[in-house]
């Protein structure tokens, strides 16, 4: 069946993603050529040999495209499995990816990718963690994803699993980025975590339905969660951990890179200590990598509403956390004033103080005083 009279630039890019020996640099050089996906697969296999960089092996496979794609069962995988197809012209399409060097020519998405996600960090780390790892992982994630910023993480076992379980705890923004099909659940103790992420985040990947790991699609997958992001925290890894795959594709995207230390016997932080040795920052908590950051969250980034700071990123405040934070001033006050102050019951103004804390907004001094920060 003759498909290309009736395909639209998305489908023409969901079967060029198919196609043997074709990667987004070659589809990227065919498209400046041709001018388009749907003309790439109407183009003659000696006409695809003139473009640069396009040996006959990859002009074969694209003339012969509908010999070994199955578009029309792929579309149908697509519809019934309740996910959506993105390609770089779409809005959704995360912008920091984009300006990689070798963006993914659809990216399949479970759940949904939002603007919030341009406030996006990177976690991973070893899939053979320490307790302390899974540990440092959740904190962290809960302190980001609890001020809005969205963890992206590769949803293996170990340190990413840990990462992914942290942002849900906060309530917050969490992706998931496969290194299968999107239908296939790797992990398979992970199919409910998934779920979860794809409710309140988004589950993601490049690769079409039904394809299986292998040592290829990992680093293929490690290159969107680096290249997504405005950075990658390496929480625990060994000196041949894929996560420091992860973060070399972080300095080469030109994105900043931090680790976290850890014991000096331990063989679980040697890559770690190895990326502080190279200039990574050195992460012992939220502060390091939000404080990275500051400059792109300008306080007028965008009006702030009435529950709102404006400060990084544009945070939202519960209303305890507002009574609290109405209560507090640059003078010193204790926790005693604010609970007469606020109104709010003494367990109440603890947790909204906590929160105030982890958003930067306040600090606690000697004797269980606060402080506003000044902005």
């Amino acid at each position: 069946m003759n498909l290309l009279g009736r395909m639209d630039s998305k489908e023409a890019l969901v079967a060029l993603n198919m196609v043997e020996h074709v990667g987004p640099v070659r589809a990227r050089q065919l498209m400046e050529h041709f001018g388009g996906a749907p003309a790439i697969l109407s183009a003659s296999r000696r006409s695809l040999e003139q473009v640069r960089g396009i040996g006959a092996e990859t002009a074969a496979s694209i003339a012969n495209w509908e010999k070994n794609v199955d578009l029309t069962g792929e579309l149908k995988r697509i519809a019934e499995y309740g996910c959506h197809v993105l390609i770089s012209a779409d809005e959704d399409y995360p912008e920091l990816l984009r300006q990689i060097y070798d963006p993914p020519l659809v990216l399949y998405v479970k759940g949904r990718l939002t603007a919030k996600d341009k406030n996006a960090v990177a976690m991973v780390g070893s899939r053979l963690t320490t307790h302390y790892g899974q540990e440092v992982a959740r904190k962290l994630a809960y302190q980001l994803a609890y001020v809005g910023v969205t963890v992206v993480s590769g949803g293996a076992r170990g340190i990413d699993t840990a990462a992914h379980q942290g942002a849900l705890t906060a309530k917050g923004r969490t992706v998931a980025v496969l290194g299968t099909g999107i239908n296939l659940i790797f992990p398979a103790e992970n199919g409910a975590l998934f779920e979860r992420i794809a409710e309140s985040g988004a589950v993601i990947t490049q690769f079409p339905f039904n394809r299986k790991a292998d040592k290829q699609s990992f680093p293929i997958r490690n290159r969107i969660v680096a290249g997504m992001t405005l950075g990658t925290v390496v929480v625990e890894a060994n000196l041949t951990s894929g996560a420091l795959i992860t973060a070399n594709m972080a300095v080469e995207q030109g994105r900043q890179v931090f680790a976290v230390p850890g014991r000096i016997d331990s063989p679980r932080s040697k890559g770690c200590h190895e990326l502080i040795k190279k200039g990574a920052k050195l992460c012992e908590g939220a502060e390091d990598i939000l404080s990275e950051f500051e400059y792109l969250f300008p306080a007028g980034n965008r009006p702030p509403q009435a529950n709102e700071t404006g400060v990084l990123p544009a945070i939202s405040l519960s209303e305890n956390e507002q009574r609290a934070y109405d209560v507090l001033s640059e003078e010193e006050k204790s926790i005693d004033e604010v609970i007469r102050g606020s109104g709010l019951p003494s367990s109440a103004v603890s947790v909204a103080l906590l929160g105030l804390e982890m958003k930067r907004l306040v600090r606690q001094l000697p004797g269980k005083m606060f402080v506003k920060n000044s902005v």
